[in-house]
Order: C-alpha cells, then sequence, then structure tokens
C-alpha cells in the first residue's frame, strides 16, 4: 500500500473513531445520543421509522451511510450476511432480524471505537446471532465460499484499493451468493479530479468509482448481471446507488478460495502458483522438479507467504 493511501485509510478511521465517541458519549447524557449525519443525503433518515424504532439509539445515531442496504439485499430466513464496514452496527442488527435464528450476520470495520460500540449495541438489542470482526474490506478474514450475502453502506468508495474489494466480496460468496450495496457513483463524464472538487474522501465522495467502473471493476473480479441503480443525488454529477451482482453459481470452489484473508489474489490454484492445493497445507507444486516456494515465486503468486487456512466460522 502507498503511503498516500495509508494516511487516507488513517484518515477514514480516525473520522469513524471520532463519530462512534461522539455517540457513545452522547449516549450517557440526559437526552440520548444526536445523529452524526452530515445531511439528508447520509444517515439514518435513509431508514424507515419502524426500522429506526427497533434499534439502541446508538446504532441509529451513528449510521453515516448514503442507503438501506438491507431494504434492498432480499435477505431470507437461515441465510449468512457480511456487511462492509458495519460501523455502529445498524445494518448488521436489521439484517440478523432478517435471517432469524438459524442465519447469522457478520459485521466487519477496521476502527476500534466503532467495534466497541457495535458490541453495545448488539448486546442491547439482544441479538444473538451476529458477529463483529475487525479488519480491513481489501483483505476479509473469513474462509471463502461461506457468505451468502454481502451488503455495504457507502463505504468501498471510501477504499483506495477497490479491486481488492471486489475480488475478497467475491472470494467469500457462496457460488450463487449476491451483493445488495448502497455507495455513491459518479457519472462518468466526471474525472477524478472533478469528484474530488465535489467533496472530501471521508464525505464518501472523492473516492467513488463512475458507474462504467464500478461495474467493469465488478465484472472483472468475477460478477454477473451487475445492476447499478442511482437513487437520490449527493452533489453535482454524483449519486447514491444500489449496486447488485450475483457470482455465479458455476464458479468452482477452488482450493484458495477456502482460505482466509487476502487469498482473493490466488483464485485459479494451478495456473496462478504454480501449485495445487494453493494456500492450503497440502500445497503441491505443479511441475515435480520445482519446490512450492520456486513455483510460486516464478509466478508471482500473491499469497507466498499464506500457508495454512482459516478455522471454519462460528455457529
Amino acid at each position: 500500500m502507498s503511503e498516500q493511501s495509508t494516511d487516507l485509510r488513517e484518515t477514514v478511521r480516525r473520522r469513524y473513531a471520532e463519530a462512534a465517541v461522539k455517540v457513545t458519549e452522547g449516549g450517557t447524557a440526559c437526552c440520548g445520543p444526536q445523529p452524526v449525519e452530515v445531511d439528508e443525503n447520509f444517515g439514518s433518515t435513509l431508514y424507515a421509522a419502524d426500522e429506526r424504532d427497533a434499534l439502541p439509539a446508538e446504532a441509529v445515531a451513528a449510521s453515516l451511510g448514503c442507503g438501506n442496504p438491507t431494504a434492498v439485499a432480499d435477505l431470507h430466513e437461515g441465510e449468512r450476511v457480511l456487511d462492509l464496514g458495519s460501523g455502529g452496527g445498524i445494518d448488521v442488527l436489521l439484517s440478523a432480524r432478517r435471517v432469524g435464528p438459524t442465519g447469522k450476520a457478520y459485521g466487519l470495520d477496521m476502527t476500534d471505537e466503532m467495534l466497541a460500540l457495535a458490541l453495545t449495541n448488539a448486546k442491547k438489542a439482544g441479538a444473538t446471532n451476529v458477529e463483529f470482526l475487525k479488519g480491513t474490506i481489501e483483505a476479509i478474514p473469513l474462509p471463502g465460499n461461506t457468505i451468502d450475502v454481502v451488503i455495504s453502506n457507502c463505504v468501498i468508495n471510501l477504499s483506495t484499493d477497490k479491486a481488492s474489494v471486489f475480488a475478497e466480496t467475491y472470494r467469500v460468496l457462496t457460488p450463487g451468493g449476491r451483493i445488495g450495496v448502497s455507495d455513491v457513483v459518479a457519472d462518468d463524464a466526471l474525472s477524478a479530479a472533478q469528484r474530488a472538487e465535489r467533496g472530501d474522501y471521508v464525505g464518501c465522495i472523492a473516492g467513488a468509482l463512475s458507474f462504467t467502473e464500478y461495474r467493469e471493476g465488478l465484472e472483472a473480479a468475477g460478477f454477473t448481471n451487475v445492476e447499478i441503480t442511482p437513487t437520490h443525488s449527493v452533489a453535482d454529477g454524483m449519486h447514491s446507488a444500489i449496486v447488485r451482482a450475483t457470482k455465479p453459481a458455476s464458479a468452482e470452489a477452488d482450493a484458495g478460495a477456502s482460505t482466509g484473508a487476502g487469498a482473493g489474489t490466488a483464485n485459479s490454484a494451478d495456473s496462478c502458483c504454480g501449485v495445487s492445493a494453493c494456500c492450503t497445507p497440502a500445497e503441491t507444486p505443479v511441475d515435480p522438479t520445482s519446490t512450492v516456494a520456486e513455483a510460486k515465486t516464478a509466478s508471482a503468486c500473491g499469497c507466498q507467504d499464506q500457508q495454512t487456512q482459516q478455522p471454519p466460522l462460528s455457529q
């Protein structure tokens, strides 16, 4: 990761940490926490009143998204859902209610303060089918082929490596799995500089992909049936949009996909890394005259240092 990307990630982390602290401290006041949304285009007002009323006030107040992905993800009883950039947990808690006790909702966030707030909110809500994980959306700390639906609320645009986000999302989804994401998307006519003029990075504007870039990025990762539907304007030429896509049901559950974080770079064990069962304890070189290390070095394999599989998902 470049120094600029590292700085941007830290800026984003700091902003969301401050938001979590504000909500937490506000929750101890006499009148309860105050929402941290910027305007009517972002935050808890994008959720129906009955959804807001069913959750802890702190979960609602901490919402900084640009949509309501749980309203469009078409969740079913018993499914496993992953929320990328789960913040205070509002979408995880709503998802947990929809998938029921036989399903599970995971939240992934890189900010300690938000994770602490989310855990508190889950306890207040009495949610027992949720789990929050610390990590980045570019290296999801879950095994491959284990999630039915991936959701996200105005977070992917904050990443400086969206190709890795799309690849990791594809990796963790089961064949036939789908995404239902709310995100900010730019008109194709806007340059990166013009997008930056419309808002800063943590304000969810400067990092947005165009409609074409978003579609091409998802398709390059392997997704099909990509739909990007704008819902409302958040700035001139910038839109909150619903993004849907599917991992083909015919997608092979290759050995590399069953490994943990960062394994999205090793989709095809034999062709990518010159080894079979890539990134697992059983890996062996395709060419018997070389070693595993030599085969991986020769093919510039992205998982050279990843030798063990993640443990199974907890129930």
